[in-house]
């Protein structure tokens, strides 16, 4: 299977060079590119890509705007699987990161990311795989979750879960995977994506990165420097 990248950076240079990246490397195809966030939310939806490497900073609409628009439209037109978009940024941009994975995004990269593992983590995040680089996220995460606690959704929406699939979005939150979880729970792993499907779609969550976030968030899980030692 081609996974199919859309590239946006307003950088030339880096644009190009991922856009050399891509097109070189087996499995993947360039379906487009674009400079600002406006640009890419128009190729996003012309192309149809799996992936979409989203810059943060740019001119006419930033990178979390931008990834904000592109899973809202799709979410209006289609029930199929939104795009992945996975976050291009540098170390000094944390909240940013923070705020792109609460707004859907399915992961981040450093720039100076080498490019053998640019390519091994969007094949990653374009099989599904919950976030590019786990330990760095959640230490991320429970670093700004403590600041931005129960905004993103409210006890209404987490009410209209059933107890088991809040049990699922726990464990997602705590980074375990489908096959973990199914081990945890005694289920089949086909029943548990079936649960996390359907706790997504209630609390209209675009990725399981964004399932984390709101896991914090509410208080479902609680950052590690506030458990019980």
């Amino acid at each position: 299977m081609t996974i199919r990248v859309l590239v946006v950076d307003d950088q030339a240079l880096i644009r190009a060079g991922l856009v050399a990246l891509f097109t070189a490397a087996p499995g993947f195809e360039v379906v487009g590119e674009a400079a600002d966030g406006e640009r890419a939310v128009a190729a996003a939806a012309r192309t149809s890509p799996d992936v979409i490497l989203m810059d943060v900073r740019m001119p006419v609409l930033d990178g979390i705007s931008a990834t904000r628009a592109i899973l809202a439209a799709h979410r209006d037109r289609s029930d199929d699987d939104p795009p992945r978009i996975v976050v291009l940024t540098t170390f000094d941009l944390p909240e940013y990161v923070y705020t792109a994975l609460g707004e859907g995004a399915s992961g981040f990269l450093v720039k100076d990311t080498p490019p053998e593992r640019i390519l091994s983590a969007v094949a990653a995040i374009a099989a599904g795989d919950i976030l590019v680089a786990p330990h760095i996220t959640h230490r991320l995460i429970e670093t700004y979750a403590q600041h931005h606690r129960a905004t993103a959704v409210g006890a209404p929406q987490l009410a209209a879960l059933t107890a088991r699939e809040t049990e699922v979005l726990r464990l997602v939150g705590n980074g375990l995977t489908n096959g973990q979880i199914a081990q945890r729970l005694v289920l089949s792993e086909a029943t548990v994506k079936t649960h996390v499907k359907r706790m997504m779609g209630k609390l209209g969550l675009s990725s399981r990165a964004q399932a984390v976030v709101v896991a914090y968030e509410s208080g479902l899980v609680v950052p590690t420097a506030q458990r019980p030692g």
